[in-house]
Formats: C-alpha cells, structure tokens, sequence
C-alpha cells in the first residue's frame, strides 16, 4: 500500500485530495492541524508523531524532521536502501503533500514585527518538499493545491502517477523552495545603515506567454513571484490578454492615477501620458483629460482611481481605448463596455505594492526605491517677485503631481486640475516645453508649468511665457538660477523651487 505524507499550511482541497488517495488504497500519515482537519472529514490517517515515536516539540518548530520520515523519503528504488529500511523498520513514504508557512504574505502586512516574520520561516516544510523532490524517481512531491485535480485524474483513469509528471512536480517544488528561500533573503538583507539589501535575490515564474514583446521579432513572458497574481496584481474582466506594450502603458497610467487624492482619469500612449485631469467625479474628470491632447488619445489606454461608473462608460464616446484599469467596474458600466470587444477590462481591487524598482543594463541589474513623490519634509519656497495666485498655486500643485510621471525632460503645462499640454521624452528641456505649447495651443493662456527639473537657461520659462503660461513650478539648483529668476521677474511670472527633482527615465 503507497504512503502519503501530509503536512500543509494552505489547506484548500485538502480533504478532497486526501479523500481520493484513500479511495485509491493509499495510506495517510500527517502532522499537526492537518491530521486534525483530516480526522474531523472523517478520514483514517497516521499522526506523524506515531510514526516517528517522537513527540512534536518547541511548539510545532519540531513535526517532520526526524529519520524516520525523511529516509522513508529519500530511499531509492533499490534493494540496498530496501534493505536498509527494513532493518530500521521504516516503511517508504511515496508521495509528500507539504506547502509552506506563508512568509511572503506575512511580510508583506504593515507593521510586522521581526519576530512574526521569523515565526513564519518553515524548515521543516522545505526540507520535506526538497527531499521529495530530489527523490523524484520514486516520490511524488505536491507544493500547490491547483494540481490536487491533476493528480487525482492520473490516479482515476491511470491508477498511478507516471514519470514524467514526477519530473514536472520536482521542477515546481525546487522553484517554489528558491522563491520561498529568495524572498527570506531579501527580506534579512536590508541592511540598517542602507535603504537597499546588501544582497537580492530575484526568483521568478512565468505566469503569461506573451505573443511577442515590443516588436513582433521579439519573445516575450510576463513573470511573478506569485504564479498566483493576475497582470499587474488585478484580473482581466474583459477581452484578450495584455500585450507586453498594453503591461507598460497601464501600469504608468496606474501609478499615475493612484498619485491624485480626487477622482482622476490618466491616458497613456507608448509609457507617456497625454491627458490627466481631477474632477468631482470621472466623468467629469474624463473630458478635460481627452482634451489634453485628443489625437494621442486614440489607441491608448485608461486609468482611474474610483470605481469606474456607468457615465464614464458612457462619456468615451467612439474613443478607441485599448486598456481601461480601475479598482471596480460598476455592473451599468460592464453592460456598456461589453461593447466594446477589443477592450480590454483590468480590475485591480488590491494592487500590488512594489517597493523597488529593477531595470536591466548589460552585465547586471539596476535596483532603486520607487519615486513615491515629494519627501514629507518638502518646502516649496516663492522665489519670484511676483505671487502667485491661489488658483495658481492650485493648478502648480496638480501640474507638478502630474509632471512626475511623465518621462525626462518633462514639462506640463495645466490648467485648474487638468493637463492642457504635455511635453516629454525628448533631450532638450526647451524643445520639451516648446511641445507642451504646441499641444496646448490656445489653452495655454493662463495656464501653469510645471518642470521635473531645474531650467538649465532661461529660454524655457521664455518660451512658457510667448506661450501665456503665467506661474512656473520648477526643483531649482541650476548654476543659473539667478539668471532664471531674473528673467520671471522681468515676463512678469509667479514661480516656486520645490528642492526636489523628478526625473523619470
């Protein structure tokens, strides 16, 4: 009779999976709350610690980790460890069922204390799934319950588990243990005196085949993690999968849209925005967004951050959209949209909070935090003769939320709590801000500025002024700030040095 090992922290499908073993004529050993939760289904299953002769001790620190289980584990097919067993009296142990304390999920909560963290380290789980694994000519090792249903049919319409999916089930498991073991490392590694890990460890699973990347002669994969995250930490309600392109564009509009605290509406096309705008609700916010630059709308992609409604749904119009991102999506709006067959819907209720930032150049792999925006410490400070306005200082605000996430150099011209003209993306702060008057045309009168950094001459404030911008927001520190300064002063215009630079590259 084959033997199974049962020792699980996720305890989805457990009892359906340990209820088809038996039914195959496989005998149960388990641990802990398992065999509790077995017992109580009214199953018949060995406590590991009648097995072991071995009490379970420092509270359940000590289960499986004893010769007893793990030789029943790691014994070959041969007569030489046969041998060997039966003379310790130790029976084979065929199949191991073992998933592991959840670390990441304990890390990732707010607050937890180091000792939590530590408390959620499982040894023994790991080196179960491990010894399984190296044995798996003969051991069958089961990490994740989404294959219970795999195994069970292989059992059903084969009577046993062949080879080759032992080999697969190995494969998993080791990559499960360097995820698990990664994320320990990383989570150790930040040093006190350092806002980085001396040491980070990256493990990864495919969890998307992309039909190509940017271009079509390029092989593209979306990887995670968690195998179990949906794209961008949300799930696809809506049309065909996302593109290695649509991941980009929609997680800049995302970050973009999570920046403003009123309800916004961000448009994206190829990773730089084109409209943002806030307003009492989207569907106010949506129009003035669209304005921003109407023609580099089309084909791009939308995001919110409130519930996306009926009458956003219905202000699109005929707008082609390729992506729209939001927390929800109401059921009015759903009905509309259903429409619209290549767009596609990304509900992301629980985002996933990404606290670095990786980009890969040759030989290595750069790490950074993420630009979360204004350090709290943050002072702007007039340095124009003129004041500005309340309305201006308003808009400034809005523009320079807005201009962090628009690519180097970047400039924004706003008006109220919208865009009006986008300048980014290209290698002279002056050609920059002479695109953003160009898309704003005659909006931009009246209009504010805001820059990601300082004016290195003053022919960038010039240009904003030939344009009808009247108040300026800016980092400062340029070699020439005096001279700047003197030219805002002489075109009459209001404007504030933040201290703080925002490039985005």
């Amino acid at each position: 009779m084959p033997t199974a090992l049962l020792s699980v922290s996720d305890k989805r499908g457990l009892t359906e999976f340990a209820r088809t073993l038996v039914d195959h004529n496989w005998q149960l050993i388990a641990s802990g709350g398992t065999a509790k939760v077995l017992k109580e289904a009214g199953l018949t299953v060995k406590d590991v610690a009648d097995v072991t002769q071995a009490p379970e001790m420092l509270g359940g620190r000590v289960k499986t980790l004893h010769p007893v289980i793990h030789a029943g584990i790691l014994a070959r097919p041969s007569e030489e460890d046969r041998a060997e067993l039966a003379a310790h009296h130790i029976d084979e142990i065929n199949m191991v069922v073992c998933n592991l304390y959840p670390f990441q999920a304990t890390v990732s909560k707010a607050n937890v204390s180091l000792n939590e963290a530590v408390e959620n380290i499982d040894i023994g789980g790991v080196a179960l799934i491990r010894a399984a694994a190296k044995n798996f000519a003969r051991v069958t090792v089961v990490c994740d319950p989404a294959d219970y249903d795999v195994l069970a049919a292989d059992l059903r319409d084969k009577g046993f588990i062949s080879t080759a999916r032992r080999t697969e089930l190995a494969r998993k498991a080791f990559a499960h243990t360097t995820q698990y073991d990664a994320a320990i490392a990383n989570y150790l590694a930040t040093e006190p005196t350092s806002d980085l890990p001396g040491q980070f460890s990256l493990s990864l699973t495919k969890v998307q085949e992309m039909r190509y990347g940017e271009n079509p002669h390029q092989a593209a994969a979306l990887y995670a993690t968690d195998e179990k995250i949906g794209p961008l930490g949300g799930e696809l309600l809506q049309g065909k999968a996302l593109s290695y392109n649509n991941m980009l564009d929609i997680d800049a509009a995302w970050q973009a849209a999570q920046a403003f605290d009123q309800p916004s509406v961000v448009i994206v096309k190829h990773l730089s925005p084109c409209g943002i705008a806030s307003a009492d609700s989207l569907a106010d916010a949506f129009p003035p967004a669209l304005e921003s630059d109407p023609v580099s709308a089309f084909g791009g992609v939308i995001a919110v951050n409130r519930a996306f409604d009926g009458q956003i749904a219905a202000a699109l119009g005929d707008l082609f959209v390729e992506v729209i991102a939001a927390p929800t999506f109401s059921d009015e709006a759903r009905q509309i949209l259903a429409k619209r067959k290549n767009c596609r819907l990304l509900q992301i209720e629980q985002p996933v909070e990404a606290k670095l930032e990786l980009r890969t150049v040759a030989g290595g792999i750069l790490v950074q935090q993420r630009d979360l925006g204004d350090p709290l410490d943050t002072e702007w400070r007039i340095v124009s003769k003129r004041q500005p306005t309340e309305d201006e200082i308003q808009a400034m605000k809005f523009a320079w939320t807005a201009c962090q996430h628009v690519k180097s150099n970047a400039i924004v011209f706003a008006a109220g709590q919208a865009t009006v003209g986008i300048g980014g993306g290209l290698p002279s702060r002056v050609d920059a801000v002479k695109l953003a008057a160009t898309k704003a045309g005659d909006k931009a009168q009246g209009a504010v500025m805001a820059s990601d950094a300082f004016f290195p001459f003053p022919d960038g404030p010039e240009a904003a002024a030939a344009a009808g911008v009247t108040a300026i927001v800016q980092p400062g520190g340029s070699v020439r700030d005096d001279l700047v300064i003197e030219t805002v002063d002489q075109l009459g215009l209001a404007m504030i040095f933040t201290g703080v630079r925002h490039f985005r590259h």
